[in-house]
């Protein structure tokens, strides 16, 4: 049911998404075309819209992508409650110290999924990219998978364009001899991912 229920959702509503977004793809390598993603990794971006969710999706089109959202929009409305849970979304209370959502999480990669972590967890509303959470450093460490960086402008509406610049991949286990990093080195490797997406928004400034 979830699986037909997915790709209805993307035969319906992928070419209109596109030309919501229109979006202008710059890559920093050849590895990080979202058509030739193999296997499991773990995508973070930048985040101030809710639609950012939906960008991701029409950019890995053909790939099963599961998003770490929070409690409170499980409990906007039942509708988006089901519609969340029928697209895989992975639950996060923020407000409680519960680990359900990682273990879920590690079991999504080691399946061969891709995962969406928005690491700032929450939207930013100056336009500036906040401070990173550890989770998406601390998950790729367990599970030794690759992290694509990714950044877009949010130019989110018909007539407009989105620009996306997609970085090559990081694998952080090359970064660290264990995984299972203290507090510090935890931090210093969530750094690197912050300043790799604000690299990428240098990119598209640049361009």
């Amino acid at each position: 049911m979830k699986l037909l229920f997915r790709w209805i959702n993307k035969l319906l509503c992928g070419w209109n998404v596109g030309l919501y977004f229109r979006p202008r793809i710059r890559y920093e390598g050849k590895k990080c075309l979202p058509a030739f993603t193999r296997g499991p990794a773990i995508i973070i971006t930048n985040h101030k819209n809710q639609m950012d969710f939906l960008l991701v999706l029409y950019l890995f089109y053909f790939r099963y992508v599961r998003c770490l959202v929070g409690k409170t929009f499980y409990e906007c409305n039942r509708f988006l409650n089901w519609c969340l849970r029928m697209l895989g979304a992975i639950k996060v209370d923020r407000f409680s110290f519960g680990m359900d959502f990682f273990c879920e999480s590690v079991e999504a990669l080691r399946r061969g999924q891709l995962l969406l972590i928005f690491p700032e967890g929450r939207f930013s509303t100056t336009g500036e990219i906040l401070e990173f959470r550890s989770t998406a450093a601390l998950l790729a460490l367990q599970t030794d998978v690759p992290i694509i960086p990714m950044w877009h402008s949010v130019n989110y509406g018909f007539g407009k364009r989105t620009d996306v610049v997609i970085g090559e991949p990081i694998r952080l286990s090359e970064l660290c001899s264990t995984a299972n990093p203290d507090a510090a080195e935890l931090d210093r490797l969530t750094a690197i991912l912050r300043d790799k997406v604000i690299e990428l928004r240098g990119m598209a400034q640049e361009a």
